[in-house]
């Protein structure tokens, strides 16, 4: 044994290298407010289509509409609180930044698709079958957008707009106001919202994206993995 060396050290250096080899991902307060969110879309679904089902025989079951409308409340305000406590708590992490907007879209596209039923004159109000084909085209071009940047210049670089994050609580909000059975007006009044800022904020991601694009005529950067999520 060398001098000034203790003869634990070297069990307790193997130990955290070991440690560190077999290193997962950390599951964080936040993160686990994440995998919440995501369960709680599967039990929307389900709900909701018991209550569509119910409603196309004339049978409307008011507290399956209601259950789906809190389920639906509950997984979208959580979002808030997961990044709250990811930035409170310094714990913000790659795999929270994966399943963040996972847990966002699953409950959005969910939504729509469910409640864009023509074929169900008692679902009052009812989302226009071209408002979800223009959220679904929108985030389709973008995701196939950011593959073709990653693939050709190496890396993507995402920069949230503001006007994507209004756009996402003005979708919410035509969805709440579908299950709670909200005045036409008002309901016309998100639709059109949400539409103009869905289109405004795919044309800012796409310059966006043309920009990147346009650096690799200068040569191609290291790769490196993406950084953030549309």
């Amino acid at each position: 044994m060398t001098a000034g060396t203790h003869p634990g050290w070297d069990d307790v250096t193997r130990k955290q290298a070991m440690e560190q080899h077999l290193h997962l991902p950390r599951l964080t307060l936040a993160t686990k407010v994440t995998i919440t969110r995501i369960l709680g879309v599967p039990l929307f679904i389900v709900v909701l289509i018991y209550y569509l089902l119910g409603l196309s025989r004339g049978e409307e079951n008011a507290i399956e509409r209601m259950v789906a409308l809190t389920i639906f409340v509950a997984v979208a305000l959580t979002d808030a609180l997961d990044g709250y406590l990811a930035r409170s708590r310094n714990e913000v992490t790659d795999l929270g930044r994966l399943l963040d907007p996972i847990a966002d879209k699953a409950l959005l596209l969910s939504g729509l698709i469910l409640l864009t039923r023509p074929s169900l004159p008692a679902l009052a109000p009812q989302i226009p079958v071209w408002f979800t084909a223009l959220l679904i085209s929108r985030d389709v071009f973008l995701v196939l957008g950011s593959t073709l940047i990653y693939v050709l210049a190496g890396r993507l670089r995402v920069q949230p707009r503001f006007s994507g994050k209004v756009a996402t609580v003005f979708q919410m909000a035509t969805i709440i106001w579908v299950l709670i059975g909200g005045a036409a007006r008002t309901f016309n009044w998100f639709v059109g919202l949400a539409a103009v800022l869905t289109t405004i904020s795919w044309l800012q991601y796409t310059v966006d994206g043309a920009r990147q694009l346009a650096h690799v005529q200068h040569g191609s950067p290291p790769r490196t993995p993406p950084t953030g999520g549309l």
